[in-house]
């Protein structure tokens, strides 16, 4: 079956333009118990992620001597999908979303100024449908913000694909599932640093260059909104404050 994802109107099967992100919905301080967190929303993708730290080192073997361990843990809600199958805890796609959030973070965290300590980091996926990695990135920054963890700028993600032909932005799950080439980008946007760049098939250079610039426009976006949660949620604390 040869699907149409982009129609002769040049509207994508969820009614948005190829370079048209979805809807970003953010909200901090969602797990009391942790020192950070944060529900971050692309589309109906939806990730929550809590940060415990600076905290001592659990395994004293671990404890690096000049600057912090980030561990990271990535799960996904059995109910996130819709489809019924239980996946093992250690499968590869776990471990190594684990892994790519984890050096993504450790790019923006500046470790040096916490030796001796260890930062968890947990992300977990409540509802999958598409971009799910970008989703936990950002997610994961708004935590660590949350928690106040010293980082030496935001990191945001975001990815964009190839299809029919035409470059887009922000993939949903059906476009994702296409097997078209996607491009994930992290982001660090003050000091224009790619700190994440991953890439599941083929593409010219010419087409790559426009597909990987979609996706650093997207970050930009991701950037300047979750800017503005962090602002509006400053504004709430001084006015809780009388300040």
């Amino acid at each position: 079956m040869n699907v149409e994802y982009v129609n002769p109107e040049g509207l994508r099967l969820d009614g948005r333009r190829p370079m048209e992100m979805r809807q970003l919905r953010a909200e901090i301080g969602v797990v009391s118990k942790a020192d950070g967190s944060a529900v971050f929303e692309m589309g109906n993708t939806k990730v929550i992620a809590a940060v415990y730290g600076p905290r001592e080192v659990q395994n004293r073997s671990k404890q690096l001597n000049d600057k912090a361990l980030v561990r990271c843990e990535y799960s996904m809600a059995n109910f996130s999908t819709g489809a019924r199958m239980r996946k093992p805890k250690g499968d590869r796609r776990s471990t190594e979303i684990s892994l790519v959030v984890r050096q993504t973070m450790e790019a923006c965290i500046l470790t040096h100024l916490m030796p001796r300590s260890q930062i968890d980091i947990f992300v977990q996926v409540l509802q999958a449908d598409g971009g799910t990695r970008s989703a936990c990135i950002n997610a994961a920054t708004l935590a660590l913000a949350d928690a106040g963890i010293p980082m030496q700028d935001l990191v945001t993600s975001c990815a964009a694909g190839y299809l029919n032909g035409t470059p887009l932005l922000d993939l949903n799950y059906v476009e994702d599932s296409a097997g078209g080439p996607d491009v994930t980008v992290g982001l660090l946007p003050k000091i224009d640093k790619v700190t994440l760049l991953q890439m599941d098939a083929k593409l010219q250079v010419d087409t790559f260059e426009n597909v990987m610039q979609l996706a650093i426009e997207g970050c930009r976006a991701v950037a300047s909104y979750i800017r503005e949660i962090l602002l509006e949620n400053t504004k709430k604390l001084e006015s809780r404050r009388g300040v």
